[in-house]
């Protein structure tokens, strides 16, 4: 298949590429700087330039492959307080992608995340059924699964907070040892037993691949490798990589210590893949996040 990627030249684009070629499939890589295409053409990928405000050039990608993986996100706009916008962008990039795919049964693979599962309190691990009715990037997911009853194979992957390796340059992860490293230690909020759940980069790009492959229209998948890890593992875990001292903080001073982090480092997120996994054949063969973490690459300099 001829294969539309965004956001091909990022974090988790930088492995989908690859696991897309090896399978034999074709990759177009969006790129909106020149050295994003670089990085694209370099991979083996065809560069279509391009932004996410860009519409026309988005439905005209999409128009000419066999099936679309959206990876792409306004990330700088969020660390910069404009979450809102940033969803609203990608939320019009989609529904172009939507309009363009209507009734060809081509593949659609969004990204969402499993760290809005946790604003619905569930008091249990979230499964792929768990699902919000609205908000930003919520209302993007619940249209791309909608879009199956206009004949498009549409899967939503939802990513956990941490997607980490070596590829990882500007996630969660790099961000909280990035602040260790300015504040003097590593940080956990109250007793630091909230859980984040983690996927290493190379599981998850295997699962968009198989998402684009075959996954069924309507479909909801999770990448999950680590189901649920206490935030203090993880803050313990920098803490031992940088020599730093760990420090259980109060909920009012997080703000001060993690900035646009504070909310997120708060929030219980187990989350389980078992549905993906026995739907999709896929299974997290990569290390986990503390394991990834005491490999070293996230604090070399």
């Amino acid at each position: 298949m001829r294969i539309f990627v965004t956001g091909a030249s990022g974090h988790i684009g930088s492995a989908v590429i690859p696991e897309l070629l090896g399978a034999g499939h074709e990759v177009v890589g969006y790129a909106r700087s020149d050295d994003a295409a670089a990085v694209v053409a370099a991979a083996g990928a065809t560069v279509q330039r391009g932004s996410l405000d860009d519409l026309d050039l988005i439905r005209a990608a999409s128009d000419s492959s066999d099936g679309v993986i959206h990876l792409a996100f306004r990330h700088d706009a969020m660390r910069a307080g404009d979450f809102i916008g940033a969803a609203e962008t990608d939320r019009l990039a989609i529904n172009a992608m939507i309009e363009t795919l209507a009734g060809t049964s081509k593949p659609l693979a969004i990204s969402s995340g499993t760290l809005a599962l946790a604003f619905l309190q569930l008091g249990r691990t979230a499964v792929e059924t768990d699902v919000l009715e609205g908000g930003p990037r919520i209302d993007a997911e619940n249209a791309v699964i909608a879009s199956a009853q206009r004949g498009v194979r549409s899967s939503v992957i939802r990513l956990t907070p941490t997607v980490h390796s070596s590829l990882d340059h500007h996630g969660f992860v790099p961000a909280l040892v990035a602040i260790a490293r300015e504040k003097g230690f590593a940080a956990y909020v109250g007793e630091g037993t909230n859980r984040w759940p983690a996927v290493h980069t190379l599981d998850a790009a295997r699962l968009y691949r198989l998402a684009v492959e075959a996954a069924p229209a309507g479909t909801r998948l999770h990448a999950v490798g680590d189901e649920g890890v206490a935030f203090r593992e993880i803050a313990d875990a920098i803490g031992r990589n940088l020599n730093l001292p760990v420090v259980s903080i109060p909920a009012e001073e997080a703000d001060a210590y993690f900035t646009y982090l504070s909310l997120f480092v708060q929030l219980d997120n187990p989350t389980s893949s078992e549905w993906t996994r026995e739907l999709m054949g896929w299974t997290p063969t990569h290390a986990g996040v503390i394991a990834d973490l005491d490999e070293g690459h996230y604090f070399q300099v």
